[in-house]
C-alpha cells in the first residue's frame, strides 16, 4: 500500500497531523505527492497546510490513500455522499457506488450510513477499498448506537463514536459543534428550520436535556483523538438554509462565528480544519457567503453542498445545485459537495451518483478555468481542437464522462465509419459549419483584399 512505510514511523506519537508536521518546517511524503498532482511547489504546499488555509486528510489508518489536498490554492475539488440506509441499500451496494465515485472523479466520498447493515463492517469495507479520502458524520452512528433514545445518548457516546471511526481509518469527520443552545430560537423564522441531519439531532438533544451541544463542552477531546490519528475537522453547518428564503439569516451567521472561533482553537492544537457552508442560496448570495467564511474563519478551507439556487426544481437539483456551486468555487470555495438528482426526494442509487458527480466535475472545472489557474483550460482546448478536426474517438476520451459521449453519438451514428465522418447527426454531412476550412494561404490573400481600395469602394458601395 502506498503509504504503509510513510506512516509507520508515525505511529504511537502525540501529533500526527499534516498540519502539525508542517509547522514544523517538515515537508511530509503525503505534502510531496499533492505537490505533484497539482503541479505546485512542495514548499508553497507545506506553507498552505501550516497556514490552515489548505488541508490533507490522511488518517495513518488509511494506508491505501492516495494524498489529495482541499484549499484555495489546489483545484477545487469535488465530494461525493453515499451511504446504506434501513429502508434501502447493503454494503455491496455502498462499495459499488464508491467505485463508481472513484471512476467519475470524485476527490472525496463522505459514507452517511444510518442502517441497511452493520455500520462499522460497512464503513471498513468502505475505507479498505477506497484510494480517496473518506468522511463520517459519527453523531448518526451514536444516535443508532441507542436506538434514537434522547435519554440515554450522552457525551461520552459521542466521543466513544468518533474514536472508534478514527481507528477504522476515517480521514475527515463532520463534527456539529457549532451550533449552540442559544442559537435554536433564530430559526423561528424560517421556512425549512433546521436541515441537518447531525444539526437537527443535536438540537433535540439540547431541547431534550436543557444542556449546551456535547461536541462543543468536549471539544478539546475530540481534538486530542483527531491528534492522534490524524483526523481532519469538517465543521459541520448545523443551521445551513435549506430553501432560498432562510439563507445568510442570523441563525446562520451567529453558528458560523461560533464554526470560526473552533477553527482557530483546533489550529492552536495543529489539527486540521475546513468549514461547511450551505445549502440553498440565492445567486446573487453566494459571493457574500464565501468572503463571510474566509473572513469568519480565517480562511479555513470551505466546503460547501451545493448551494442550490432554486428550489423549485426536485429531480433536477444537481442541476440547480451545480449553478451555485460553480459559482461559489469560482469565488474561493475549495470543495463542493455534490447533489444528485434524487435530492429531497430518496437515497441516490448508481445512476444518481453518476448524474451528480459529473455535474459537479463540470462546476469544479469551470471554477479552476474563472480563477485562471494554471493549466485548467488545456483539456478544453485538446477537445476543441479534436472536435474541429472530427476525431470522434478523441473528444470521447477527453470528455469527462466518456461512455455518455459516445452514447450519446451512436443513438443515431453507431457505424464505426462514423468515428471519422466530418458530421454529426445534428447537421448532417452538407451543413456542418465546421467544414468550412479556411487555410493560411487563403487568409492571407484575404487580407490583401480588404486592404485594397477595390475592396473598401465595393463595401462601402453596398452598404
Amino acid at each position: 500500500m502506498l503509504r504503509t512505510e510513510w506512516i509507520a514511523e508515525r505511529r504511537g506519537r502525540t501529533n500526527v497531523s499534516q498540519m502539525h508536521y508542517a509547522r514544523n518546517g517538515v515537508v511530509t511524503q503525503e505534502m510531496a505527492y499533492v505537490a505533484k498532482r497539482e503541479n505546485l511547489p512542495e514548499e508553497l504546499i507545506r506553507s498552505e497546510v501550516a497556514r490552515g488555509r489548505m488541508i490533507i486528510p490522511a488518517n495513518i489508518n488509511h494506508p491505501n490513500l492516495e494524498p489529495m489536498a482541499i484549499g484555495i490554492a489546489s483545484k477545487c475539488k469535488v465530494n461525493a455522499n453515499i451511504g446504506a440506509s434501513p429502508n434501502s441499500s447493503d454494503i455491496s451496494e455502498e462499495v459499488a457506488k464508491l467505485h463508481l465515485a472513484v471512476k467519475y472523479g470524485a476527490d472525496t466520498l463522505m459514507d452517511l450510513s444510518t442502517g441497511g447493515g452493520n455500520l462499522d463492517e460497512i464503513r471498513t469495507a468502505i475505507i479498505d477499498a477506497s484510494p480517496i479520502p473518506i468522511g463520517t458524520v459519527p453523531i448518526y452512528q451514536a444516535m443508532e448506537s441507542v436506538h434514537g433514545n434522547m435519554d440515554k445518548l450522552t457525551a461520552d457516546d459521542f466521543l466513544h463514536v468518533i474514536e472508534k471511526h478514527a481507528q477504522q481509518g476515517v480521514d475527515y469527520m463532520t463534527i456539529h459543534a457549532g451550533i449552540l443552545i442559544e442559537h435554536l430560537p433564530l430559526v423561528k423564522s424560517r421556512i425549512t428550520g433546521i436541515v441537518s441531519r447531525g444539526g437537527g439531532i443535536l438540537a433535540r438533544w439540547m431541547l431534550h436535556h436543557h444542556k449546551q451541544n456535547p461536541l462543543y463542552t468536549r471539544f478539546n477531546d475530540i481534538i486530542e483523538i483527531f491528534k492522534k490519528y490524524d483526523v481532519s475537522f469538517s465543521l459541520g453547518d448545523s443551521l445551513r438554509p435549506g430553501c432560498t428564503h432562510d439563507a445568510s439569516d442570523e441563525a446562520q451567521l451567529t453558528e458560523l462565528k461560533t464554526l470560526g472561533d473552533l477553527t482557530r482553537r483546533a489550529w492552536e492544537h495543529h489539527v486540521q480544519v475546513m468549514v461547511e457552508g450551505p445549502g440553498h442560496v440565492p445567486l446573487d448570495q453566494i459571493e457574500f457567503n464565501v468572503k463571510k467564511q474566509m473572513e469568519e474563519c480565517s480562511e479555513a478551507p470551505f466546503y460547501v453542498l451545493g448551494p442550490l439556487v432554486t428550489d423549485i426544481a426536485p429531480g433536477y437539483d444537481h442541476i440547480t445545485s451545480a449553478i451555485g456551486a460553480a459559482v461559489a468555487g469560482w469565488h474561493g470555495t475549495a470543495m463542493l459537495c455534490y447533489v444528485t438528482p434524487k435530492e429531497h426526494l430518496g437515497l441516490p442509487n448508481a445512476e444518481d451518483v453518476r448524474n451528480g458527480l459529473i455535474a459537479y466535475k463540470i462546476a469544479a472545472h469551470a471554477a479552476d478555468i474563472a480563477r485562471h489557474r494554471t493549466g485548467a483550460r488545456d483539456r478544453d482546448d485538446e477537445l476543441s481542437e479534436a472536435r474541429y478536426n472530427f476525431d470522434w474517438n478523441k473528444q470521447f476520451e477527453l470528455s469527462l464522462d466518456p461512455e455518455r459521449a459516445r452514447e450519446y453519438h451512436d443513438e443515431t451514428l453507431p457505424a464505426d465509419i462514423y468515428k471519422t465522418a466530418e458530421f454529426c447527426s445534428m447537421c448532417g454531412p452538407k451543413f456542418c459549419p465546421m467544414q468550412t476550412k479556411v487555410d493560411a494561404e487563403q487568409l492571407t490573400e484575404l487580407e490583401k483584399f480588404l486592404a485594397s481600395e477595390e475592396a473598401k469602394k465595393d463595401l462601402v458601395a453596398k452598404q
